[in-house]
């Protein structure tokens, strides 16, 4: 399934639509300007360059490769969560940059089916990378035609962070582990005036949470089919819509959750308001020292009956990826210097050491710096792990399962409801 971007913007810009037609009122689209024809430069379109982690890192690294290849000119074209959109455009302008660095999620998903990027693959292979790649991230980005949609680079972990004081405080002797457990520490949080577990109900953090509740029951087959075609009608997908409901009347998550976003959810966490977050790598990475000397990592308590023998996490390693696109092809010599720098084990350790970053290649260092990232990356047999959903759903429904989500967290939704408007999120598919 592709989304109708898909089928009516790369497609149609074949036979002529202009993208503004197909693109209206895009953000961004002044990256139209930034590919650049000269063989001597070298144009990478990312996400980091300003405040998203590992910006600081990735910056220096582009320094250090300007002075190892003096011929070469990179010029970085930074956007934020409007990248996929933006560099759509520019590619149906056929003004694209030659390498774009994004995580494989929604729009990205299609990208290299119909063309906008390339299948890496070979250049993999010819390279001599396979071996620098840790085989599990390499499985995640290979697509069902045994295409390599990008380069991996950046993973993560995504545990519990449990602020250890704030459960003190509350009488929480021990992390909670199965549900019922949960709701005690939440109404023992409650009375001293402390969240319970916050969370952005009304975006992508959200979602994961609600996708990874649902799967209490469910196993990794019966969790890829329902995200795939959206049928949660089997006997575990109701009765994980059914356990996330209990915890939510029980009151366990931040009030108001549904209409919270992310940045809500850290700040709540990141300054004592509330005890509990589900946080993947780079929000441990910030998580004030103050607050991280007291946090513990660990998994979503179960429920009774649960397929899982252990509370769950999430790990992905499609964070970032380097997607190399038709233009890039054109100075394919430049790209492959790029990334062989890229994936040299001096320039992965500094993400590791300077940032926090979880990394989808092979490295024997660890986030010292970081202790919730290191304490995340050596969790390892102590959690189970619930499937991320993300590169499963079709893209036309990433953003109304967003919808969704928050209908979900809004308490007094029965299951039911809540089964019918995940469904409905993918009758736009």
């Amino acid at each position: 399934m592709h989304s109708p971007l898909t089928r009516r913007g790369f497609l149609a810009a074949g036979s002529g639509l202009a993208a503004a037609t197909v693109l209206p009122g895009l953000s961004g689209c002044s990256a139209l300007t930034g590919a650049d024809s000269d063989p001597d430069t070298l144009v990478v379109h990312s996400q980091l360059g300003t405040t998203a982690p590992g910006s600081p890192t990735y910056l220096a690294a582009l320094d250090r490769f300007r002075k190892e290849n003096p011929g070469l000119k990179v010029k970085n074209l930074i956007n934020g969560d409007d990248l996929a959109q933006v560099y759509e455009t520019s590619r149906l302008a056929r003004k694209e940059p030659d390498v774009v660095m994004v995580n494989l999620y929604d729009k990205t998903l299609a990208w290299t089916d119909v063309g906008a990027t390339v299948d890496v693959k070979g250049y993999l292979d010819d390279w001599g990378l396979r071996t620098r790649v840790l085989p599990q991230a390499l499985a995640e980005w290979t697509d069902a035609k045994g295409r390599v949609r990008a380069f991996p680079y950046f993973a993560t972990n995504w545990p519990i962070a449990f602020n250890r004081a704030l459960l003190d405080r509350a009488g929480v002797d021990a992390i909670p582990a199965t549900g019922d457990e949960l709701i005690a520490a939440a109404r023992k949080l409650r009375a001293k005036g402390i969240a319970p577990v916050t969370v952005g109900g009304n975006d992508w953090t959200g979602q994961k949470l609600l996708a990874q509740i649902i799967q209490t029951f469910l196993t990794e087959d019966e969790a890829k089919h329902a995200y795939t075609t959206g049928d949660f009608g089997s006997r575990g997908a109701r009765e994980g819509i059914e356990y996330f409901v209990t915890l939510r009347d029980a009151g366990v998550f931040a009030d108001k959750a549904q209409g919270l976003i992310a940045d809500t959810m850290f700040t709540q966490f990141n300054t004592g308001a509330a005890a509990i977050e589900s946080a993947m790598s780079s929000a441990l990475a910030k998580v004030p020292p103050a607050v991280a000397r007291h946090t513990e990592v660990g998994g979503w308590p179960l429920a009774e009956g649960a397929v899982h023998d252990k509370p769950t996490i999430l790990r992905t390693y499609t964070l970032i990826g380097f997607w190399i696109s038709p233009n890039g092809t054109k100075k394919i010599e430049a790209v492959e210097k790029f990334l062989r720098f890229m994936y040299r084990p001096d320039t992965v350790a500094r993400f590791i050491k300077e940032s926090g970053r979880d990394m989808a290649l092979r490295s024997d260092v660890v986030s010292t710096d970081f202790p919730l990232v290191a304490a995340a990356q050596q969790l390892g047999s102590k959690v189970g792990q619930a499937l991320l959903p993300d590169v499963y759903v079709p893209p036309a429904a990433a953003q109304p399962l967003i919808t969704a989500t928050s209908t979900s967290f809004t308490r007094g939704t029965g299951a039911a409801k809540v089964r019918a408007v995940l469904e409905a999120a993918y009758r736009s598919a």
